[in-house]
């Protein structure tokens, strides 16, 4: 099943996906589709009583997050974002392979389908990231990797817009990435549960074509199937001494080819190919689940800058 929300007068409303057409669920939630088994999910489809063109409604994101972990499991983007950082001859860090790394982001910035997209104030580096996440539609702590794929409602595209010139200044202070993120997150178009995809599972993986695109000219394709670690076992871990509950959700990182910074390190240039500009149209593909598309738009006036620190004054 395919589960979206759109937007229906003023409400925002959860719907399901059927070929060109949508059946509006005014009375069912998301999170309400994600959790049930799929005669469940049937039963509560047979309730709808209108049906509308998929190209006449106006698709939102598909959930809004009750928490964004963001990992980064593709190996050739890992050491592309080497290069770019260390030079052409780096290579992926013996530490990444030790175990996953996520950050979290803001869950406040979530973005829909064919909404514009700007970079944050004082950026010039605008960069997208094409992502798969899996959405959590039962809460677990200290679960295993195979039970952890009963955690699992659905999954969806994400990009991880990125601000390669605040990340650049904010990877040094080795707390994570805050303003290079926090300004948008998109997902969509809709969720797709893990019943369509069994076709494309490959072991513990699922082996989906993903591609990505500026202005159609194509950026670079990967599959889902090379990531280090499945998603089952991103649940797991991020549920290790802590908690997944239904709304979260767990991004894959992004792909092998799937953003420009790995481009430029693999290029030796940062404007090879150039930053995202205001007017390119960023479509990113996942087989199995569909389109996710956005046009770059002008940046709003800078907000007022925050002063650099106060120098200590005082002896403790």
């Amino acid at each position: 099943m395919k589960i979206a929300r759109i937007q229906k007068g003023s409400a925002a409303v959860t719907a399901v996906v059927e070929g060109d057409r949508v059946r509006p669920l005014p009375s069912v939630e998301v999170l309400d589709l994600l959790a049930v088994d799929a005669d469940e999910r049937e039963r509560l489809l047979a309730g709808a009583d209108e049906e509308l063109p998929l190209d006449e409604v106006r698709l939102l994101a598909p959930i809004q997050p009750a928490s964004i972990r963001d990992f980064s499991v593709f190996e050739q983007h890992v050491e592309g974002a080497q290069m770019a950082l260390r030079g052409p001859d780096a290579q992926v860090p013996d530490a990444w392979y030790e175990r996953p790394a996520f950050y979290f982001t803001s869950h406040h910035t979530v973005t829909g389908p064919d909404v514009d997209i700007a970079a944050p104030p004082g950026s010039g580096r605008l960069d997208l990231e094409l992502e798969v996440a899996a959405v959590i539609s039962r809460r677990a702590s200290n679960v295993s990797a195979q039970d952890a794929r009963d955690c699992i409602g659905g999954y969806t595209i994400f990009n991880d817009w990125s601000a390669r010139d605040f990340s650049a200044r904010e990877a040094p202070l080795l707390l994570g990435f805050h303003k290079a993120k926090d300004f948008a997150n998109t997902l969509g178009p809709w969720i797709v549960t893990p019943d369509e995809l069994e076709p494309y599972r490959d072991g513990d993986r699922y082996d989906l074509k993903l591609r990505a695109f500026v202005n159609d000219d194509p950026l670079g394709k990967d599959t889902l199937a090379n990531m280090a670690w499945s998603f089952e076992e991103l649940v797991a871990f991020s549920a290790r001494g802590s908690v997944v509950a239904p709304g979260d959700v767990i991004g894959s990182g992004t792909c092998g080819a799937g953003c420009l910074f790995e481009l430029w390190g693999r290029n030796g240039s940062f404007d090879d190919p150039p930053p995202l500009q205001p007017g390119d149209v960023v479509r990113l593909e996942a087989e199995g689940i569909g389109t996710l598309t956005n046009r770059v738009v002008e940046q709003e006036a800078d907000p007022p800058e925050v002063p650099a620190a106060r120098r200590r004054a005082r002896q403790g």
